[in-house]
């Protein structure tokens, strides 16, 4: 080799080697705070963080949650000096100094005390190990190492400062895992927002049970006040006190998810705002707030936009309505601003008896009865049951639309109307006035999801079960005294215990990682997916016992579904946070079709979302059918959330909420003749063999052994097979190619299989 070609390739080295003695830093990330210190082992160094602790030290992460970036190598920049000043390695030589230097006890604990538990290192080191064995050509620096402790001229235990380096690029969290625990510190929510900090709100309690009055104290202060904002659980409520307050000649805007109605011609903002509790401004000053249903603050999906009102508005009063459960807990979480509580408590207006007597049999029904389930397939089965009586009944139930629930209402409250029998779920809890005199719960069993996130059924808590209960004899309906039972003689006394018992205290709110929270994340870690990203900061997340993070499976969900297409963070935030129901595979299918054409700038038309939903829809045919055009209405709505967000991109605003009301309509058709859409629908409530299929309701005067233990539905809703269906994990086409399967072979054991469940 010649002098000139020896002083090229020492001098391309020069940047990645130093003499023989030097410490090699093991990757770096960039630190705005924070010291580094350098710890010396065998030879060598490697960087590392101190981790400030506050009043406690910071929990481990769980490492289960760091996926391996992929690494981007350029073999060109070195190119092959190390083999030129050196040799080409031997890779069975390099194998076996490799497994070697994973068995040293040494090296894995050096590299635990540098973030590297026992299955990052083995990770690491298998990633490690492939990039020494596979790649054409080695960093200059790692090549030469190598080559010396082949030949005898170093130790094994040179390789960790080479192994670190490479375990931080495949691992960026670990190089700059202080940072990641101050993003994630949600201990001072209340620092969250400055403006409200800056006055001193007053915090008004309006405590009571259902149908005391609170929330109409709250609203005439409100009303009063020169501006203010209504906080409501669900838009319906914030409809109608939209409507309320123009009726009282007190201008007010409408703000939901999907919808801004301003009461000004051209469009500036009115002193009063009606929202739905996520929508609500926490930079706008109000003289008065309204928060309804406080008690939601606990709710393991939305809890955190009540936390965010009430530790957000920039309000001179904060008017808080709810259940007396919530008084100390909103006293302890006010006690944090420095703001005193003031509480006001009201009794019901109207009693409510419970009864001695269950129902038993659809035929005792009399008018003003409401059947309470908690399925859509007992909505069903009792509403067919009940017209097959002679008696007209009413149907609501959550995936509904607002229209067609409020016309359903209206129906049921009509003293004209024929119909006097309502059935519906628990969404009659909160958002309509109906005239009920009596609550009759079909089951007292209720599907819900857990603080893992897992899905089970479980006994309705005592604050649900007086919501419900508290619907019947309303002050403002003409019943002035209302009644509660069960459908099942044996639910009766369980009902009775549950009513008897206190409501358990509040004691923790939720809190959500914000957009500008998980974008700091990802400046860190730009390689990981946004649902990582997300897992990780509620891995690290540090809370006091005030407060926890919500349930983010949904968001998760959908951006795993997404993560394929190219967005920016803050776009696929935005896009994660839609409310849409993932059961429903149209909607999942739709959503995804709208953020692939929002990636290619293109904008979404009128004229497209038609073709995309085969509009014009006819009417439904069959309870199939009806269910379509419930998932078709809910696309129309994730349009419309999506268009006050890019407004450039879903232009047609006007024109596909005018297809959305007739399509409410075409679904208020479809439900005022439910009973037949559901006998049209054979093949979905009929098993095998013909045979009707029974639910917990159709044995109301059977023997208590069919009723699958009062949990409510189908009977294959208590199987292994309507479980798999509901839970998506199997479909119902599938479900009836393995009947017919099934069958031949089983028919004569006695082996029956229903029909798969809508």
């Amino acid at each position: 080799m010649s002098l000139n070609r020896c002083m090229y390739l020492f001098s391309r080295l020069q940047r990645h080697i130093s003499p023989r003695t030097a410490r090699i830093t093991a990757g770096s990330c960039h630190v705005p705070s924070g010291v580094l210190h350098k710890q010396h082992q065998a030879g060598s160094g490697v960087c590392s963080r101190h981790v400030s602790s506050n009043s406690s030290s910071p929990k481990p992460p769980d490492t289960s949650l760091f996926v391996p970036v992929p690494l981007k190598t350029d073999p060109a920049v070195d190119g092959s000096v190390g083999a030129e000043l050196t040799q080409p390695l031997d890779k069975n030589q390099l194998l076996k100094m490799l497994n070697k230097f994973y068995k040293r006890k040494e090296m894995q604990k050096l590299a635990s005390d540098h973030g590297l538990d026992a299955r990052l290192f083995h990770q690491a080191f298998i990633s490690f190990r492939k990039y020494v064995l596979e790649m054409t050509a080695l960093p200059a620096d790692l090549h030469i190492i190598l080559s010396d402790i082949c030949f005898g001229a170093g130790h094994v235990d040179d390789i960790y400062p080479y192994f670190m380096r490479h375990a931080k690029q495949v691992f960026p969290m670990l190089d700059c895992m202080e940072d990641l625990r101050k993003i994630s510190d949600l201990r001072h929510p209340a620092n969250w927002y400055p403006e409200a900090r800056a006055i001193q709100r007053k915090v008004i309690f309006h405590a009571g049970p259902t149908n005391s009055g609170k929330t109409y104290h709250a609203i005439q202060r409100f009303l009063a006040a020169k501006s203010g904002v209504y906080c409501g659980p669900l838009k319906l409520l914030a409809h109608e006190i939209f409507e309320k307050t123009n009726t009282a000649g007190v201008r007010c805007d409408l703000v939901t998810g999907e919808e801004r109605t301003f009461t000004d011609p051209e469009g500036r903002a009115a002193g009063h705002v009606a929202c739905t509790i996520e929508m609500c401004s926490v930079n706008t000053p109000y003289e008065v707030a309204v928060i309804d249903e406080i008690q939601m603050i606990r709710d393991l999906s939305r809890g955190w936009a009540w936390t965010r009102a009430l530790l957000g508005l920039c309000a001179e009063e904060i008017h808080v309505c709810g259940e007396p459960a919530a008084i100390d807990f909103i006293r302890e979480m006010m006690f944090t601003t420095g703001e005193e509580v003031e509480v006001h408590n009201y009794e019901r207006l109207t009693p409510f008896t419970i009864l001695d007597q269950a129902v038993e049999s659809l035929d005792n029904l009399r008018p003003g009865d409401c059947i309470v389930c908690f399925s859509k397939n007992d909505i069903y089965s009792i509403s067919r049951q009940i017209e097959a009586r002679g008696l007209e009944c009413a149907v609501i139930y959550g995936s509904l639309p607002p229209g067609t629930k409020l016309s359903q209402a209206k129906k049921f409250n009509d003293p004209d109307d024929a119909c006097k029998i309502l059935v519906a779920t628990d969404a009659i809890g909160m958002g309509l006035n109906l005239s009920i005199r009596r609550i009759i719960f079909n089951s007292l069993i209720k599907p819900n999801i857990n603080e893992k996130g897992e899905k089970q059924m479980d006994t309705i808590s005592t604050s649900q079960a007086l919501q419900i209960a508290g619907r019947a004899g309303r002050f403002s309906s003409k019943f002035k005294e209302g009644e509660v039972t069960t459908m099942h003689r044996d639910d009766l006394p369980v009902l009775k215990e549950i009513l008897s018992q206190s409501v358990d205290p509040i004691e923790t709110a939720g809190l959500h990682p914000t957009a500008e929270q998980i974008e700091m994340f990802a400046y860190h870690l730009p390689d990981a997916s946004l649902s990582n990203l997300v897992d990780i900061f509620v891995s690290l997340s540090q809370v006091d016992g005030v407060y926890f993070v919500c349930n983010i499976d949904d968001f998760k969900f959908l951006a795993d579904m997404i993560q394929h297409i190219p967005l920016n963070l803050r776009a696929r935030y935005v896009f994660c946070t839609a409310p849409i129901n993932k059961k429903q595979p149209f909607v999942c299918t739709s959503f995804l079709k709208f953020a692939r054409q929002f990636s290619r700038d293109e904008p979404l038309t009128f004229d497209w979302v038609c073709r995309h939903v085969n509009w014009p829809l006819a009417l439904p045919k069959n309870i199939k059918d009806l269910v379509h055009l419930e998932a078709v209405h809910d696309v129309l709505d994730l349009y419309l959330w999506l268009s006050y967000r890019f407004m450039d991109m879903f232009p047609d605003t006007a024109m596909v909420r005018k297809i959305q009301q007739e399509l409410d309509e075409t679904i208020q058709e479809g439900v005022l003749n439910i009973t037949r859409l559901i006998r049209a629908t054979d093949s979905t409530i009929t098993d095998m063999h013909g045979n009707v299929g029974t639910s917990s309701s159709n044995n109301v005067t059977g023997s208590k052994g069919q009723r699958g233990q009062g949990v409510s539905g189908v009977v294959i809703d208590s199987s292994l097979a309507s479980r798999l269906v509901r839970d998506g994990l199997l479909t119902p086409d599938l479900l009836r190619q393995l009947q017919r399967e099934w069958e031949p072979s089983h028919h004569d054991k006695g082996y029956r299989t229903s029909g798969a469940p809508w």
